[in-house]
This record gives C-alpha cells, sequence and structure tokens, in this order.
C-alpha cells in the first residue's frame, strides 16, 4: 500500500456555473486524492463532473464557473487559491494533462514538433539548439515510427492514434509528477487503445508520476488503476481499491453503473442500462442525494446530508443504505 501523502488532495470542493439559464451546480463535496506513482480511475456517466473537476484543478474553467466551497492541493500549493503566474507555472511543467480529443487540443496550423518545443521551452532549460532533439525524443519515446519526419508533420496529417500519442508526447516532455487523462483512448480501435494506456503505465512505473485516469470505461479502469472513484452528478459516490470496488460495490449507482458494461460475452440483449436520468443541476431543490430519484433504496433518511467519505485506501461509500450496511456503518 502506499502511505506517502497525496500529492493531489481534493477536499470538499464545490463549483457552480452561471448561466442564462440558471446556477449549474456541477460539483458538490467532492473528496479525491492521488498519491506519487498510484493511478487512481475517477469513472462515471457523461455528465458526472469528471472533466469539470479536471479543468478546475488546473484554472482552466469557463469564465463563468466559481468555486464554492473546499480546497484542491498540489504538493504545497493551494490549486484554488493560486496566482494565475503560479498556475502557469506548474501547468506542463508539475501537471500535465491529456485531452479528450487530441485533433482539437492540437494547434490545427502549428506543427507537431514545434508543440512539443513550445512546452520545453517554457518549462525548461533547454537551448535553443536542444529543442528539436529533445522533441524527437519525446516522439520517440511514445513509439511514433519515424519522429524525424513525424516532426515536420501537421495534426491533420496524422491519425487519430497518432496524434493521441503526439498529446501524450506533448504532456510528458518535462516528466510531470501528475498526469491527467482525460479519456486517452477514446475514439481509438482496441489494439491502439491498449497501446496507449501501456505508454502511460510504463511512464508510471519508470518516473512515479501519479495519474488520474478519467473515464467512461469501467473494464479499461479495472485494468489499469489501483483505486476508482465513482462520481454522479457532481458527487463521488465511490471510492476504494479496484480489487475491492468490483468485488463488493457499496453504493447502489455503482452496482449498475458495473451491470451496464458489457461483457466480453454479451449480446444486445444482455446489455443493461441504469433506469432514470442524472438531475437537472440548475435546480435551486437538488436534494441531498443526487441519485436519489433513480434509486430502490431511497428513503426519508435520503434527505439528510451524504455521510463524508473515509480517507484512502478504505472502501467509503457515501449513502444512507448502501448495498453491505453491516461493513458500511
Amino acid at each position: 500500500m502506499n502511505d506517502a501523502p497525496p500529492l493531489l488532495s481534493v477536499e470538499g470542493f464545490g463549483l457552480e456555473f452561471r448561466t442564462r439559464s440558471g446556477t449549474v451546480h456541477a460539483l458538490d463535496g467532492v473528496d479525491l486524492a492521488v498519491r506519487k506513482g498510484e493511478t487512481v480511475g475517477l469513472v462515471g456517466e457523461s455528465g458526472s463532473g469528471k472533466s469539470v473537476l479536471s479543468f478546475a484543478l488546473l484554472g482552466i474553467s469557463d469564465r463563468a464557473a466559481r468555486v464554492t466551497g473546499g480546497r484542491a492541493a498540489f504538493g504545497g500549493l493551494e490549486l484554488t487559491r493560486a496566482s494565475e503566474a503560479d498556475l502557469e507555472a506548474v501547468r506542463g511543467r508539475e501537471i500535465a494533462m491529456i485531452f479528450q480529443n487530441p485533433r482539437t487540443a492540437l494547434n490545427p496550423i502549428r506543427r507537431v514538433g514545434a508543440q512539443i518545443e513550445d512546452v520545453l521551452r517554457r518549462h525548461t532549460t533547454a537551448r535553443a539548439a536542444e529543442l528539436r532533439e529533445r522533441a524527437i525524443a519525446a516522439l520517440r519515446e511514445v513509439n511514433i515510427p519515424d519522429p524525424e519526419r513525424r516532426h515536420a508533420a501537421y495534426p491533420f496529417e496524422l491519425s487519430g492514434g497518432m496524434c493521441q500519442r503526439v498529446m501524450i508526447a506533448l504532456a510528458l516532455a518535462c516528466r510531470p509528477a501528475l498526469l491527467i487523462a482525460d479519456e486517452p483512448t477514446t475514439g481509438l480501435d482496441v489494439t491502439t487503445q491498449a497501446a496507449i494506456m501501456d505508454l502511460i503505465a510504463a511512464r508510471a512505473r519508470a518516473t512515479g508520476m501519479a495519474t488520474l485516469f478519467i473515464t467512461h470505461d469501467l473494464a479499461l479502469a479495472a485494468e489499469h488503476c489501483d483505486r476508482i472513484v465513482v462520481m454522479h452528478a457532481g458527487h463521488v459516490v465511490e471510492a476504494a481499491p479496484t480489487a475491492a470496488l468490483f468485488a463488493g460495490p457499496r453504493h447502489p449507482y455503482t452496482a449498475q453503473l458495473i451491470r451496464a458494461t458489457p461483457a466480453a460475452e454479451s449480446t444486445i440483449d444482455a446489455l443493461a442500462a441504469i433506469p432514470g436520468n442524472l438531475p437537472d443541476l440548475r435546480r435551486a431543490d437538488l436534494p441531498a442525494c443526487r441519485f436519489r430519484a433513480r434509486c430502490a433504496r431511497a428513503s426519508a433518511r435520503c434527505d439528510a446530508p451524504l455521510p463524508r467519505l473515509a480517507p484512502p485506501p478504505a472502501h467509503a461509500v457515501a449513502c444512507w443504505h448502501p448495498l453491505d450496511e453491516a461493513r458500511c456503518a
């Protein structure tokens, strides 16, 4: 077990967006921790708040966003209270991010090698004469064939899998302590997915890099993560070591999420769906448990504020009626 203090620590974090159609209560009371060398999976349906949280941690949220409470710390830096200058010094160097769609994240009119050189120029002491060779080396490390030639390519000249490798090369160029990988395998074939995840895992093993792996693919999370944190509608509802979570999910939402994950032998008819929909996060009367309307175990007790999650590595659940109450009391 990793007993080191968290490299990333999020406690009671809340975030809302002021929009023309109302205030969106996007995150509420989020607790999360990632330690050096650890890979933590952040899972949940689309709209659960996974990407919103990652953008908030990096200080790249929409201008309409406002932190409503809690804290998020990276090492000794309080991310939510840091100046823009402090965040700029950390982004890309200490904390790096792989975005969902590399074709939109990469500059379409700038050669990929030049984009990697931009990061190296900003965050390292490399001399101008070294930048090209270091960028080529970064491409080689992510197994891009003929990296000297690819260095001069534009994103539109590369396949989706190749663009994702460039995105990883860009993110890892400065040897970050924490990598946030937001759906890094979306839209890729299974073989390329495996190669991408193996690349990230190899770098984590080699350098002790911590990884926050955001995904809706529970099978992928089960294979690559040490712990898993489950989000639903802006709440963290369960957190546990990976094996324990899949062996005995305690939150009703987690159990339904696992049941809805297709198995290799599944048929179309065997696919399970989670009933109901995510609540409208613009509501002023959001229930304490945002899963309540979808939960068969709900009762009047669910009107009370959710119980706080126990810290890692405990199997923690934010639910008044967990599936195994004897072990969760």
